[in-house]
């Protein structure tokens, strides 16, 4: 069954983001509705409330100016242009026919309708009030400026929402470095736990991390803490045990060849000689066993760096002069000291386990080579069949050997494997060899330590 593909992470930094500009947005729109509906019942308040200060204000000057007017006087008068200037209040009056006897200089007595109640009145989105006098002989209407009201709170509410496209790009940029400042924390303790190798299981520095952060830091703690307590029980089992196999298989060994000494080369005893020398390879291969278990474990243990540097060119020469068959490996070194923190153990573990592994699976009685750069890649290569990179997959696991016929427990490239993960290098494997038509390279990167160089006085 297809393991269905993983959700594509989402960014908790935008979604804070959008979602705080979204939320002003939107309560602000929200808060200028509010504020129209306020506006617009104000604006209906004062504008009612100078249609009828103006009525009431003309309406004696009306009645003064009629009642000093001839008896037969009833033309129509205009009052004159005081200035060039927009009128948003007119009036009319009139007497009771209806006749039009006096109007405010912009009047359009054609929009007034004669017959309007006194109060105020709204015909064809035209706003009037009304008021007479003298026994309803003297009728004086006003009418304010045809959608002067929508205009004003059309502006009114403009001029709330101008603020929004200005301040809202603000407040998105001043979200987004509040928001990247805020999730720092979280993104410095993913960058501290992806920054550790493989064997750092110290806790991670918690101080500094926000009261949101600070219970995942503890439970990370927590985790690497069982983690540890698991992964060195486990190593501490696999060390104890090979490490008390060693007293027991080693007696067993001495006096398996103490037995095969005592039988001798007498024919009699050829069946029970050839069976003990079986015992001994058995026994021999359980002491081999016995041995890449503890180095597994050694390089498995997360402290495979030293606190001082030492040169490695000397370590190579060491190791190899220990190793049955080096004398046909050739070793390159550089001219320079190789200045490396990598546990001196740990480094002879790896470079025996390559170089038996040249050895052993390389083609017989073929040359091996050991090269260390100055860069720190120790480089071992052998001649032999070519290998795929699925071969090399195979062979970096537990208990996994080649074709080779020599004995093996099928851990030296494992225990390799295990040293590049603690040092915090890379183990890779080529195939053909570097510049030859079979074999295999296989190299190991280590830390370096550069020299610091300090200026004279």
């Amino acid at each position: 069954m297809a393991t269905p593909p993983a959700p594509a992470a989402f960014s908790l930094r935008r979604r804070l983001v959008l979602g705080l500009g979204v939320a002003v947005a939107i309560f602000w729109l929200i808060a200028i509705v509010g504020a129209g509906l306020i506006v617009r019942h104000e604006i209906d308040e004062v504008f009612d409330s100078a249609l009828q200060e103006v009525v009431q204000r003309v309406l004696p000057l009306a009645y003064s100016d009629i009642l000093a007017r001839e008896a037969d006087d009833t033309v129509e008068q205009r009052l004159p242009d005081a200035g060039r200037h927009d009128e948003y209040i007119t009036y009319v009056v009139r007497d009771a026919a209806g006749q039009v006897l006096l109007r405010s200089h912009d009047a359009n007595a054609g929009r007034f309708p004669k017959g309007l109640a006194p109060g105020f009145v709204t015909r064809n989105g035209n706003r009037f009030y009304t008021e007479s006098a003298v026994s309803g002989s003297i009728v004086v209407s006003a009418m304010e400026r045809p959608g002067h009201r929508a205009g004003t709170l059309r502006k009114a509410v403009l001029a709330m929402m101008w603020p929004l496209l200005f301040l809202l790009p603000g407040i998105m940029a001043a979200t987004i470095w509040l928001v990247a400042r805020g999730v720092r924390p979280v993104a410095e303790l993913g960058s501290a736990i992806s920054a550790r190798g493989e064997g750092d299981l110290s806790p991670v520095a918690s101080a500094g991390l926000p009261a949101e952060v600070l219970p995942v830091g503890q439970a990370v703690n927590a985790l690497l803490e069982k983690l540890r307590r698991a992964l060195e029980a486990e190593r501490s089992f696999t060390a104890n045990s090979a490490h008390e196999l060693r007293t027991p298989v080693a007696g067993a060994l001495a006096q398996t060849q103490r037995l095969i000494a005592e039988l001798g080369e007498k024919s009699a005893c050829a069946r029970e000689r050839d069976r003990a020398k079986e015992i001994e390879a058995a026994l021999r291969r359980l002491v081999r066993l016995t041995e890449k278990l503890l180095q597994l474990a050694k390089a498995e243990g997360g402290a495979l760096r030293a606190d001082e540097a030492q040169d490695l060119r000397p370590l190579v020469a060491f190791v190899l002069a220990d190793i049955p068959g080096s004398d046909r490996v050739e070793t390159r070194l550089p001219d320079r000291p190789v200045m490396s923190d990598v546990d001196i153990d740990a480094f002879a573990v790896a470079l025996r386990n390559l170089v038996e592994n040249a050895l052993k699976h390389g083609a017989p009685d073929g040359p091996a080579g050991v090269t260390l750069t100055e860069e720190g890649l120790l480089r071992v290569t052998n001649r032999g069949a070519i290998l795929s990179q699925e071969d090399f997959r195979r062979l970096r696991q537990r208990f996994q050997r080649g074709t080779s016929p020599e004995d093996g427990a099928g851990l030296g490239l494992a225990i390799v494997e295990a040293v590049a993960r603690g040092v915090g290098g890379r183990f890779t494997m080529e195939s053909p060899a570097d510049g030859a038509p079979d074999g295999v390279t296989m190299t190991l990167s280590l830390p370096l330590v550069r020299p610091v160089l300090r200026s004279l006085a």
